[in-house]
């Protein structure tokens, strides 16, 4: 069920934030891709716990491909 949220939430916000919110991403894939990967693959808890760690890494020197 949380899972479930979860990935409606995200899919939400990827639909309706603006483009330059979305696009301001410095990693490859985007962090709200990166935020579903990591759902999908360590459940709930655990994959907004590593999402949340990727948007504070997002931010300058950092950058480049991290996929969970």
């Amino acid at each position: 069920m949380i899972r479930y949220l979860s990935v409606v939430s995200i899919r939400a916000y990827q639909r309706c934030a603006p483009d330059r919110l979305r696009s301001a991403c410095r990693h490859v894939p985007s962090c709200s891709n990166y935020a579903l990967l990591a759902i999908d693959k360590y459940g709930a808890v655990k994959g907004w716990r590593m999402a949340l760690a990727r948007i504070y890494r997002c931010r300058p020197p950092y950058g480049g491909e991290d996929l969970p």
